[in-house]
């Protein structure tokens, strides 16, 4: 994968912080206050969506085409534009629209950026605890409020037997090949914790869970969580090995020899 270079990249970089600041100031006003949640699925099943997840999308969309008028945009409300850019911002303006309209902070807004089809950078702003988690071209970082911005790193753990595993929900997962893999891995696992959505991820970055298993994302989901815990020292794969890229079934661990035995549970 070639990287833009450091010039591009520290604009980039820049760029991504102004659309989370511009999205923070859009969503958090609206945060455990009385909200009108539509449904996105229809009478057979749901998938919640509020005027803050539109609105942020908006006002997202509309700093990338000022700001930069040749990149493309795949959104979670919204779809796609320019689908032939070499660049591609890859937008879930709230990640975890569930944890969102019950109260709880488990949730945050992804900002990723492919380049010609690979993930280069990604971001995820909590903005009820002012906590955004960022990679640049080679770590990944953690800023809390006006605190100096510290590096994270995964940490070591190569056995299941000692690792803490985080999924959304085990209604994630479809009854059969789905729910008998994850209950392989979470049998040898030490603790497992449900919630999280995106903010699992960053918290495998920073060193205080081991794996995340999850089925039936979708691209918004993940690619901005991927530059962040690699770049952070773990792996994020599907569970048949593959790039992660465009969702599905996703593994991510902090430890690269966790992340082959538990490949191996999920598809024994």
């Amino acid at each position: 994968m070639t990287l833009p270079t450091h010039s591009q990249f520290k604009s980039l970089l820049a760029l991504a912080h102004d659309l989370a600041d511009r999205s923070r100031a859009v969503i958090l006003p609206q945060f455990r206050k009385p909200l009108d949640v539509a449904n996105k699925a229809g009478a057979q099943a749901f998938d919640p969506v509020t005027k803050a997840d539109r609105a942020a999308e908006r006002a997202i969309a509309k700093m990338i085409r000022a700001r930069a008028p040749e990149h493309g945009l795949v959104g979670e409300e919204y779809g796609r534009e320019r689908q032939d850019a070499p660049y591609q911002w890859v937008v879930d303006p709230i990640d975890g629209t569930r944890s969102f309209i019950t109260g709880s902070p488990l949730w945050g807004t992804l900002i990723g950026l492919l380049h010609e089809g690979e993930p280069v950078l990604g971001l995820m702003d909590q903005p009820f605890t002012a906590e955004r988690y960022w990679s640049d071209r080679t770590a990944a970082y953690l800023g809390v409020g006006t605190a100096k911005p510290r590096r994270i790193r995964t940490r070591a753990c190569p056995r299941l037997s000692d690792s803490l595993l985080m999924t959304t929900s085990p209604d994630l997962f479809a009854a059969g090949t789905e729910m008998d893999g994850f209950m392989r891995v979470k049998r040898e696992a030490r603790m497992t914790r449900y919630g999280g959505d995106c903010y699992a991820y960053c918290l495998l970055a920073a060193g205080f869970v081991d794996l995340v298993v999850e089925s039936g994302l979708k691209n918004y989901d993940i690619v901005a969580l991927i530059p962040i815990v690699e770049r952070a020292g773990g792996r994020v794969t599907t569970w048949d090995g593959r790039p992660a890229t465009d969702g599905g079934r996703i593994l991510a661990s902090g430890d690269p020899a966790l992340h082959d035995r538990a490949l191996k549970l999920l598809n024994r």
